[in-house]
C-alpha cells in the first residue's frame, strides 16, 4: 500500500512525477476541475450573497470514485494541481470532495517537472491559498453571471448560438474600433529624396533631412522641386560627422503573451496551438532512456524572472559554449524589462524557461515532433540569450550639406555579437533593422552625387490587429489573463463575430451587430477601463486587500439595471442574408452567403425544403496549364490552408501551393508562380531555375 497519494490534473504529469517520488507515493490525475457550476443554469444564489452552487462535473464520478477510494488507504494526501489560481481553486475542489482540511499542509507546487524540483516541493507544503481561491471564484462568476445574462438576450434578440463575456466584448471592441479607424482615415501626402553618393570608389545612401539646419517635411512635389533647384553643382561637404556605440539588450525571457506574439511572428503559430504545444513541453516528453521530462518551466506566468539555479546553469553554458565575453555582467539584470515579477503577475511564478539549459534543441530532435522542436528551441534560445551579454553597434551619422540643403546618411555595423549571436527578437513591423555600413567619413571632406531618386507616399491606416498584436494589446491595457489570450481570440472565431484575411481580425457583419447592442446597452462590459480595473480588482482579491463578494456585488447591482433595460427595450433583429447572385441548381431558389465555421459559403435559401450549399469559388485569371481548359480558383485544404487547383476537379486534377499566375516563363514558357517568402514573394518557375527579384 502507498503511503503517501498525490494528485495532479493530467495523466503525463502523474506517470513523471510518480518516477521521481518513488514507491512510497502514488500519484493520480483529477482530469482537471472536477466540480463547477452547472452548465445548465446561472449557478449563481445571487440573493443568498452570490453564493455559488457547485456540482461534480458530469462523466467526473468516476474518476472521483477512484480518487476517494485511493484517498482511504493514504496516509498522507497532497494536491498538486498547477501553480496558479485556477490550480489552487482545483486543490480546493479536491479538498472539498475528499473531506481534507484546507488548513492542513496538502498543497504542494512547483513550476516545472523536473526530479530536483518536484523533490523540494514536497519537502514545503503549505495550506490552500483561500485568497487564490476566492479570486478564481470571484472571476467564474462574474463570467457566470455576465455569459449566462446576455447570451440567452443575444439568442432572443439576434440568433441561437452567440454569446458575450467580460474579455471577449473587449476583444471584438478593439477589433471594430480599429476597423473605424481604417476606414476613417484620411491619407496624406508626403515625399523623400533618396541620393546615391560617391566618396572615392565607395558609394553610399543618403536621404533628405532639412535646410539651414533644421528637418523639413517635403509634403508635395513642389516642396521636391524646391530642394533640388536650390542644389549647387553635384559637390555635397560633410559638415558634421557622428560616431556613437551603441549597446542592444536582450529582450527579456518569455511570459505567455511574448511567447504567444513570438510564435505567431517566428513560427506562424496560432495562440491556441502554441499553448497547446507548451503544454505538452512543461508535463513531459518521453526521452527514451531517461524517461519522462518536463522540458519548461509552467507556462501560464507574466513574471520575467530567474531562479538562482537557472541563472547560475545558464551563465556555465555561456561561459563553456561562447566564452567569458558573452555572459551579462553579473550587476545588470538583462532585457528591456526587470526580471522581477510583475506588478500583475502570477503568484510566485518565473518566466518560461527550459528545465535544463543543458539539453540543447539539437539533441531533442528524435524526440520530438517538428513543431513541438520549434517551439522549444525557441524558448530555448530565447532564454538563452536574456543571459548574455548585450550586442555592440558602432553607429555613424553624417550630415552632408550643398547651398544649406542637408542630406542624412546614416550606417550601423555590429561590433560585437552579444546575444544576438543566439537569438534575436522578431518585430510586428515590416522593416527590420538593417546592417548598412558607409565608407569612411570625416568633417569637411568633399563627396558628389551621382543620382537623385524623388518618390511620393501616402501616409497608411493603422494596420488591423494580427493575432500577435492584439495579445500584445489586451496585455498593455490589463484585459484578461495569461490563460485567457487564447482562449478569447478562439471563441469570437467560433462566434462568426470575426473572420481572419490574411492573418489579420476584420469583423463580421454580426460582430458589429453583437458590439453595437452591447455598447448600448452594457457600456460597462465593452470598456476597456472598467475592465482593466476589474482585473485590478481580482488582484486585490488575489492579496487578501478586498473580500470577493463586495467585488461581484459592486459589479452586479448596476449590469442587473442594465440587463432590465436591455431585455425591455431591444427589438428582435433580422440578419438578412446577402444574395449570392445566382440561383440553387436544384431547386431554382436564390442561392445567398451564409457564415459557417470555416467561413463564408452558398446555401440556397429554400433551407429547410432544399439543403443544396456551394463552397464560394474564387478565380484567380489564369488558365489551367494541364488541360488548358478549366480556369485555376484558390481552394483551402482540411487545415485551412490555401491552395489553387483547377476548376475541372476531378477531370483534371492540376495542383499548387503557390499562386500561378498570367504570365509565362521567357526561358521555358512554363507556368510562373509567386513564392511565399518570410517577407514578400518572389516570382519563379515551376519548372528551370528562372526567379525574379522579390517583391517586399
Amino acid at each position: 500500500m502507498s503511503e503517501f497519494l498525490v494528485i495532479v490534473e493530467s495523466p503525463a504529469k502523474a506517470k513523471t512525477i510518480e518516477r521521481y517520488l518513488g514507491k512510497k507515493y502514488k500519484v493520480k490525475a483529477s482530469m482537471g476541475h472536477v466540480r463547477d457550476l452547472p452548465k445548465s443554469q446561472t449557478g449563481v444564489d445571487i440573493e443568498n450573497n452570490y453564493e455559488p452552487k457547485y456540482i461534480t462535473i458530469r462523466g467526473k464520478g468516476p474518476v472521483l470514485k477512484e480518487l476517494k477510494t485511493a484517498a482511504k488507504k493514504a496516509k498522507k494526501i497532497y494536491l498538486a494541481a498547477d501553480p496558479d489560481r485556477e490550480g489552487e481553486a482545483i486543490a480546493w475542489h479536491l479538498a472539498h470532495s475528499l473531506d481534507l482540511d484546507v488548513s492542513s499542509d496538502c498543497r504542494v507546487v512547483f513550476n516545472e517537472i523536473t526530479k530536483d524540483a518536484i523533490k523540494e516541493s514536497f519537502k514545503h507544503p503549505r495550506p490552500i491559498n483561500m485568497d487564490l481561491v476566492d479570486a478564481q471564484q470571484a472571476r467564474r462568476i462574474l463570467d457566470r453571471l455576465v455569459g449566462y445574462n446576455i447570451s440567452p438576450l443575444l439568442w432572443k434578440k439576434i440568433k441561437k448560438g452567440l454569446s458575450a463575456g467580460r474579455v471577449q466584448s473587449v476583444a471584438l471592441r478593439l477589433i471594430i474600433d480599429r476597423e473605424k479607424e481604417i476606414n476613417d482615415f484620411n491619407p496624406e501626402e508626403y515625399w523623400t529624396i533618396e541620393a546615391q553618393f560617391l566618396k572615392g570608389k565607395s558609394t553610399f545612401q543618403a536621404a533628405f533631412y532639412g535646410k539651414n539646419g533644421k528637418k523639413v517635411a517635403l509634403k508635395s512635389e513642389e516642396d521636391v522641386k524646391e530642394v533640388l533647384s536650390a542644389i549647387q553643382g553635384n559637390e555635397f561637404a560633410l559638415k558634421s560627422v557622428t560616431k556613437k556605440e551603441r549597446k542592444r539588450n536582450p529582450a527579456p525571457p518569455f511570459t505567455t503573451s511574448s511567447l504567444q506574439q513570438e510564435a505567431a511572428r517566428k513560427l506562424n503559430f496560432r495562440a491556441k496551438k502554441t499553448m497547446m504545444l507548451a503544454q505538452q513541453l512543461y508535463e513531459g516528453i518521453d526521452l527514451g532512456k531517461e524517461g519522462t521530462v518536463g522540458l519548461i518551466t509552467y507556462m501560464r506566468t507574466d513574471s520575467t524572472r530567474i531562479s538562482e539555479v537557472a541563472q547560475k546553469e545558464a551563465a556555465e553554458f555561456i561561459e563553456s559554449t561562447h566564452g567569458k565575453e558573452y555572459l551579462k555582467s553579473a550587476e545588470k539584470k538583462p532585457g528591456k524589462k526587470s526580471d522581477q515579477k510583475q506588478s500583475n503577475a502570477q503568484d510566485a511564478h518565473e518566466a518560461i524557461r527550459p528545465t535544463s539549459v543543458l539539453k540543447e534543441p539539437g539533441s531533442l530532435k528524435e524526440f520530438l515532433s517538428r513543431d513541438q522542436l520549434r517551439l522549444y528551441k525557441l524558448i530555448w534560445e530565447r532564454f538563452l540569450a536574456s543571459q548574455m551579454a548585450p550586442a555592440v553597434m558602432d553607429t555613424v551619422s553624417a550630415d552632408l550639406v550643398n547651398n544649406d540643403i542637408i542630406f542624412r546618411a546614416t550606417g550601423s555595423k555590429v561590433k560585437f555579437q552579444g546575444f544576438m549571436k543566439v537569438y534575436v527578437e522578431g518585430s510586428d513591423d515590416t522593416q527590420e533593422e538593417k546592417e548598412k555600413q558607409l565608407p569612411n567619413l570625416e568633417e569637411g571632406d568633399k563627396v558628389t552625387y551621382e543620382s537623385m531618386d524623388p518618390k511620393q507616399h501616402f501616409t497608411q491606416p493603422p494596420p488591423r490587429y494580427t493575432e500577435a498584436r492584439l495579445v500584445k494589446t489586451l496585455e498593455e491595457l490589463g484585459i484578461g489573463r495569461p490563460s485567457t489570450f487564447a482562449p478569447t481570440l478562439d471563441t469570437i472565431q467560433k462566434r462568426g463575430y470575426v473572420a481572419l484575411d490574411n492573418k489579420r481580425f476584420i469583423p463580421t457583419e454580426l460582430g458589429e451587430i453583437v458590439h453595437e447592442l452591447m455598447v448600448e446597452y452594457f457600456t460597462d462590459i465593452v470598456d476597456v477601463e472598467f475592465t482593466a480595473k476589474m482585473e485590478k480588482d481580482l488582484d486585490s482579491v488575489e492579496e487578501g486587500k478586498v473580500e470577493w463578494k463586495k467585488v461581484i456585488d459592486e459589479f452586479y447591482q448596476e449590469f442587473k439595471v442594465d440587463l432590465a433595460k436591455a431585455e425591455e427595450e431591444i427589438e428582435k433583429i433580422e440578419i438578412k442574408d446577402e444574395p449570392a447572385g445566382e440561383d440553387c441548381e436544384n431547386c431554382g431558389h436564390p442561392m445567398v452567403f451564409k457564415m459557417g465555421r470555416y467561413g463564408k459559403f452558398m446555401a440556397c435559401s429554400n433551407f429547410p425544403d432544399c439543403r443544396n450549399t456551394k463552397a464560394i469559388v474564387k478565380e484567380i485569371g489564369v488558365k489551367c496549364p494541364k488541360c488548358e481548359d478549366g480556369n485555376i480558383i484558390e481552394r483551402k485544404s482540411k487545415k485551412r490552408r490555401i491552395f489553387y487547383g483547377c476548376d475541372n476537379f476531378p477531370e483534371c486534377d492540376f495542383l499548387s501551393w503557390d499562386k500561378p499566375i498570367e504570365r509565362k516563363c521567357p526561358k521555358c514558357e512554363h507556368m510562373l508562380v509567386e513564392k511565399k517568402l518570410k517577407k514578400g514573394v518572389q516570382i519563379q518557375c515551376t519548372e528551370c531555375d528562372y526567379k525574379e527579384e522579390p517583391q517586399v
